[in-house]
């Protein structure tokens, strides 16, 4: 009963004027930096960290989560109206939701993406309540094994992302690895793959790659029968879901839903892999796995509900054990001690009012997100009337300015530029790019992890079979690089 007492008086915090204020403002300025590419809601709760200086501490923190949770559906926007995600976790939406889009269907993606991330932000926010403790020591027992193995598995299930060859996924996604190990070796901190060039010291950053692969490459497509491209047709009708679809991505928010909390309470997952591990479960429990690449509805309702669940599952470690579990939640640690508060294991013990005023803005704010979002869904959509000549420069230019403000730098527009060139190639060659953008944005955690094995075990391999989580996730990884080849087998004999 202590928990029930304690979450209402933090609904009592949260629901006077200052609370309500805070939380509104958090999530609108969310949606607003989670839209625009290149911003994101770390970066968006970074900027705003100076602001909170002179602010109550509840308000703040308040706030500040209002940031991170409501980035996760503004990227969700721009990745199903114009193939642009902004932000990593958004790819997985923009694969079928755009798909959607192009059949008129734009206001059904956004809707089940709204749905699904309220159900998700509550069901994480309940869990994060009453479970945050207890998970959190689970969660911690992942170690530098279970993070790599957690990896390939990724990198492994590239070849579920489409319908087409699965060689060619794993292709795409070892080319993914590979753009993935330019820059600085993150154990010795010698350059490598640079050939002598300074700007590629840092890499390629996730974000002008994306854009380029899927918003440039599309434009670029779409260009060469630009008399044929007609504004995209919507009844209004046609702009809300189902209920045929209802219940077809039920189970599909349920079950991103549980994978994106589990996933999220690991340190260094992220929202991005909670995304793509629920797209690849859902896929495989999809009535009509054949759509999925093409606009599958449940697809896009299983990646929205992981990334937003993913948010509270990376709380969780934090609040309990004072471990931020991405970097938004480390932004969030930042504002802590900036306020004079000491994160840390006794934080639920030492500042009770401020974590539980906190989860009870979540449910507050998640409430907000679907009332400001759902009537929005068929005006967002709309905007998909506009003829494409007028459309693709608009497109081009809101790239750009996306890949720019991702470093401030001219060389990531450079960047973007070339990978639309390479994502028409891909588009004509039939390869599939999803799994070139997921390895790339896995890679830094594949190797960081398998060296720090390596070391932890002097050069060992016994160690990926010695621990039972990861002999468990070897187990599944070994299982998913069989299954495609196997199933397509079994596909051609008649079975």
């Amino acid at each position: 009963m202590e928990a029930f007492d304690l979450l209402a008086q933090g609904f009592a915090v949260a629901l006077t004027p200052t609370g309500l204020f805070s939380i509104f403002m958090g999530v609108l300025i969310g949606q607003i930096v989670g839209a625009l590419p290149g911003l994101g809601p770390a970066a968006g709760m970074a900027l705003l960290l100076p602001v909170t200086f002179g602010m109550d501490p509840n308000a703040a923190v308040m706030m500040l989560a209002g940031i991170l949770y409501g980035g996760m559906y503004g990227g969700t926007i721009t990745s199903v109206l114009i193939n642009v995600p902004g932000e990593s976790s958004s790819v997985m939406a923009a694969i079928d939701g755009h798909q959607l889009a192009r059949r008129g269907r734009a206001g059904a993606a956004l809707a089940v993406a709204a749905v699904g991330s309220f159900f998700a932000g509550v069901v994480g926010t309940v869990a994060l309540a009453f479970a945050a403790v207890g998970l959190s020591a689970i969660a911690l027992r992942f170690n530098a094994p279970e993070f790599f193995l957690l990896a390939v598995l990724g990198i492994i299930a590239t070849a579920s992302l489409g319908t087409g060859s699965p060689t060619k996924a794993l292709l795409m996604g070892a080319v993914g690895l590979a753009i993935g190990a330019v820059g600085t070796d993150p154990i010795s901190g010698n350059a490598r793959l640079t050939f002598g060039n300074s700007y590629l010291v840092d890499g390629f950053d996730f974000l002008p790659v994306a854009i380029g692969l899927f918003g440039i490459a599309e434009v670029l497509v779409s260009l060469e029968n630009v008399h044929a491209e007609k504004p995209i047709t919507t009844r209004l009708r046609d702009m809300w879901m189902t209920s045929a679809e209802w219940a077809q991505s039920r189970m599909a928010v349920l079950r991103g839903s549980a994978i994106g909390f589990v996933v999220g309470l690991m340190p260094g997952a992220g929202a991005t892999v909670a995304a793509f591990l629920a797209y690849v479960v859902e896929r495989r429990f999809s009535r009509n796995p054949e759509m999925f690449g093409k606009g599958a509805l449940d697809g896009v309702a299983a990646s929205e509900s992981a990334n937003n669940s993913s948010v509270t599952g990376a709380l969780a470690p934090m609040l309990a054990l004072g471990i931020p579990g991405s970097t938004g939640t480390a932004v969030l640690l930042a504002a802590l001690v900036l306020q004079g508060i000491r994160p840390g294991p006794t934080l639920m013990a030492d500042q009770p009012i401020l974590v539980w005023s906190l989860i009870a803005s979540m449910f507050i704010g998640n409430v907000v997100l679907l009332v400001m979002n759902l009537p929005l869904a068929p005006l967002f959509a709309a905007l998909l009337r506009v003829p494409y000549v007028l459309l693709a420069p608009a497109i081009l230019v809101f790239s750009l300015v996306g890949a720019y403000a991702a470093t401030m730098s001219f060389v990531t527009m450079v960047v973007a530029m070339g990978f639309g060139i390479v994502g028409y190639l891909m588009i004509k060659a039939d390869l599939p790019r999803a799994p070139l953008v997921l390895a790339l944005v896995l890679a830094p955690l594949l190797e960081e992890s398998l060296r720090q094995s390596l070391l932890l075990s002097l050069g060992s391999p016994m160690i990926f079979v010695e621990r039972p989580f990861a002999l468990a996730l070897l187990i599944t990884v070994i299982v998913f690089l069989a299954m495609p080849f196997v199933l397509r087998r079994f596909s051609k004999a008649g079975v």
